[in-house]
């Protein structure tokens, strides 16, 4: 019983503290509410004074904004009209002017219709005048009709032919002096020019054949290259294209064909044979491999060092493969590709010198003679061809038209046309460059001296200094001295339009004077 009434006495502490301290808990809150209320009524206070004078000072301030407002209004409306009556004077002063040129312009129009009634009245008088001046105009030429017996027709023509009787002397003696002079000036420039681009090219040139004999060790070779029954001989034709000639020449054999590149196959095929000693129709296949594959090689090289060496960059390879196919191409005994570098430089100094494009120059120059290359293979002349390849390759229209005018085919177009021409026509004419056919050269200069002799009037004509000029014999019954001019310039026509030839030919024409002019 003890224990409980411990525990008893425990629970009655614990309950007895814990009232304690929920009496001391409730007597300290009441403080705070208390001074909680204060504080509250305090600041309720202060904010209704703050109010107070919050509301007092917007008062003040609201006033103070209304009179300023006031006094802004006002002096805005004196400015508003000020600017009215200023604005109101200047239309005034406007409207004065206005009315002022009204009356200016009112007066300008009277003046103008009376000035125009006046001009009606003399336009009348001046039909009137004309029709009198053609009725006695009229008049005048029936009676000068009926005075002389002629018509006015008649008499125009008269008076032409007196005129032109008294007026032609004057007419070819003026001609003549103004040939004399342009020829003088343009003679001067053109040389300086030519001689210029000579001078500075000023290159060794020898002329080149195609290489159509190959030597043999021996005259025994021969009969190993023909082989048993001729089966190597066939073997080498067939391969290469090219027939072989084996004749008595001593220790040589003949390639013949029209086709340049085969022909250096075939000639490099049968040196190689040689050397091996080896001839069969097996080997020679291969030998002809060999040499081909050497030649499209050489071909590549040469094109690609003419483009170099002429600063012509650029070039579509196949054009460059057709550049190294003219090293095995010739024209009168010149090689086509030096002639091409040759007209080049010529045309790329002559361009720098009048001060032309220098690159689009030489490029032309370069590929005028390109269709060359391929004039073996294809149908037409080399122009045509050259032309075709240059428009397949995508090169410009002024290489095409100077390619196409470099023989007169065509009307050149551009300036560099014409110096690709004469550069050409430098190349091929000067010593040395070219081996011409007799039978051709004969031909030329029978054609010169018909041409000369198919004119009326002249006697006989005699082609000199190897036909680059022409003397021709009038009749002086026939051709007067004033016709002498007319009747050179007519010949030159003529030969520039039927004749081929390179350079120039000077027609001197002999009577009791002499009338020069050159074909160009």
């Amino acid at each position: 019983m003890e224990w409980l009434y411990a525990l008893i006495g425990i629970v009655l502490g614990i309950l007895l503290g814990i009232v304690l301290t929920v009496i001391y808990f409730k007597r300290g809150l009441s403080s705070q509410q208390k001074q909680l209320q204060d504080d509250i009524q305090k600041a309720e206070a202060e904010n209704a004074k703050l109010l107070g004078e919050a509301q007092k000072n917007a008062e003040n301030r609201k006033r103070d904004l209304l009179l300023q407002a006031k006094e802004e209004i006002s002096k805005a409306r004196v400015e508003l009209e000020r600017d009215v009556r200023e604005r109101k004077q200047e239309l005034a002063k406007e409207r004065n002017r206005l009315d002022q040129k009204e009356e200016t312009l009112d007066k300008k129009i009277s003046n103008i219709e009376v000035k125009e009634s006046e001009i009606e009245n003399i336009r009348k008088e001046i039909a009137v005048t004309q029709q009198k001046a053609k009725e006695l105009e009229a008049k005048k030429e029936a009676e000068l009709e009926k005075i002389s017996g002629l018509s006015i027709q008649e008499a125009r023509s008269l008076v032409l032919e007196a005129a032109e009787r008294e007026y032609s002397h004057d007419m070819a003696t003026m001609l003549k002096q103004m040939e004399e002079k342009t020829k003088a000036e343009a003679d001067k420039v053109a040389k300086d020019i030519i001689v210029s681009s000579i001078q500075r090219y000023a290159s060794d040139y020898v002329s080149e054949v195609t290489v159509s004999v190959v030597s043999l060790p021996s005259d025994e070779m021969k009969g190993r290259i023909i082989g048993r029954e001729g089966r190597n001989i066939r073997a080498i034709e067939t391969i290469t294209g090219v027939d072989l000639i084996i004749d008595d020449t001593p220790e040589a054999v003949i390639l013949s064909s029209f086709d340049p590149i085969r022909r250096e196959i075939a000639r490099l095929t049968i040196e190689k044979l040689v050397v091996d000693g080896r001839i069969h129709p097996a080997r020679i296949e291969e030998m002809a491999n060999k040499a081909r594959k050497e030649v499209n090689n050489t071909i590549k090289q040469e094109g690609e060092r003419a483009a170099y060496d002429t600063g012509v960059m650029n070039l579509h390879p196949e054009i460059i493969k057709y550049l190294g196919r003219l090293r095995y191409r010739t024209s009168f005994g010149q090689n086509v590709l030096q002639h091409s570098i040759e007209v080049c430089w010529i045309a790329g100094m002559m361009a720098s010198e009048l001060g032309l494009d220098v690159q689009m120059a030489r490029r032309a120059g370069l590929l005028h003679d390109i269709g060359k290359a391929a004039d073996f293979e294809q149908d037409g002349s080399h122009i045509e061809i050259g032309a075709e390849i240059a428009r397949k390759y995508k090169e410009s229209p002024e290489i095409i038209n100077a390619i196409e005018a470099h023989h007169g085919d065509v009307d050149p177009q551009t300036a560099i046309a014409v110096l690709v021409a004469a550069a050409d026509a430098i190349s091929a004419a000067r010593p040395g460059a070219r081996r011409e056919n007799l039978e051709t050269y004969i031909k030329r200069i029978q054609k010169l001296e018909e041409i000369a002799t198919s004119f009326e009037g002249v006697e006989k004509s005699y082609a000199i200094q190897a036909g680059r000029e022409i003397r021709v014999i009038v009749s002086p019954e026939k051709v007067g001295d004033d016709d002498m001019i007319l009747k050179a310039r007519q010949i030159c026509k003529k030969i520039e339009d039927e004749l081929d030839y390179p350079g120039q030919i000077k027609v001197n024409i002999i009577r009791e004077t002499r009338a020069t002019d050159v074909a160009k």
